[in-house]
């Protein structure tokens, strides 16, 4: 099988990426002020891995099933998948999470308190919806956008004559979908999928504008403070560095492995 040149590269940008983190990390052993400021932004690492996991964990559901929409034999649902694709794609994510967080969110509760109160159940005041669970659901609605796209091609690279002879067989929609079409349309997108999911990492330091303690709004919290924007930034940046680049290398890794079953 031959292999492309970037196969046959020494991996000299990860020898310098791991010298700059080996020079970061002895700086937050050694120097007092970058100790300080991980441990402050240590809580924050965990708000931000939640909110990315969990954005896209749904962000995946609601693209699977835009994309079966998009794909299905029914026009109006394919118009209406492609309307929320084109226009989700088209807002910036950063207008989507003020738009969510001060506008949907306000709205969708003000729905449910209408019909809260005619069915005898207790209201829900707006300041009761946390902003960690808006930033959630706008990142949610952003990315779906996004993975739809990804699955329908995963789904559309499938040998159509695959899926007749499964009909030939007798099996149903669903039997088809599960057995033969997601399985093979998975190995396709894997690959995207795990770079969408590194970008939702890194997107996920835009919530720190609806003041979520991420590790983004700690480093300005923590920057505003002490007015060392030199140290601090440098350690949110290693924070961002260490998680996207290990996960890179392991999706990489992944992905090879399953190049070679």
């Amino acid at each position: 099988m031959p292999t492309s040149p970037n196969d046959k590269d020494f991996p000299w940008w990860l020898v310098a990426v791991v010298a700059i983190g080996i020079y970061l990390f002895w700086q937050v052993l050694t120097v007092e002020a970058y100790a300080k400021v991980l441990g402050t932004l240590r809580k924050g690492i965990w708000v931000t891995i939640y909110v990315a996991l969990i954005s896209y964990v749904m962000a995946c559901v609601l693209g699977l099933a835009l994309a079966m929409a998009g794909l299905s034999r029914w026009l109006v649902l394919r118009q209406l998948a492609r309307f929320y694709v084109e226009v989700m794609r088209g807002i910036p994510i950063i207008v989507l999470l003020l738009y969510v967080a001060f506008v949907f969110a306000p709205a969708l509760l003000s729905s449910w308190n209408w019909v809260a109160e005619a069915v005898g159940l207790d209201p829900i005041r707006t300041r009761d919806f946390s902003l960690l669970w808006r930033a959630v659901i706008a990142l949610t609605l952003a990315y779906a956008s996004f993975l739809a796209e990804v699955f329908r091609a995963g789904l559309e690279s499938v040998d159509k004559g695959q899926i007749e002879a499964a009909e030939a067989l007798g099996l149903s929609r669903w039997q088809r979908f599960r057995l033969i079409v997601f399985p093979q349309a998975l190995r396709i997108i894997l690959p995207p999928l795990g770079n969408d999911f590194v970008a939702m990492l890194k997107d996920s330091s835009l919530v720190s504008v609806l003041g979520v303690t991420d590790v983004t709004q700690l480093g300005k919290v923590t920057a505003a403070g002490n007015f060392r924007y030199f140290e601090t930034y440098n350690v949110v940046a290693l924070v961002y560095l260490t998680m996207t680049i290990s996960l890179s290398l392991l999706l990489r890794r992944f992905e090879k492995r399953m190049r070679q079953r």
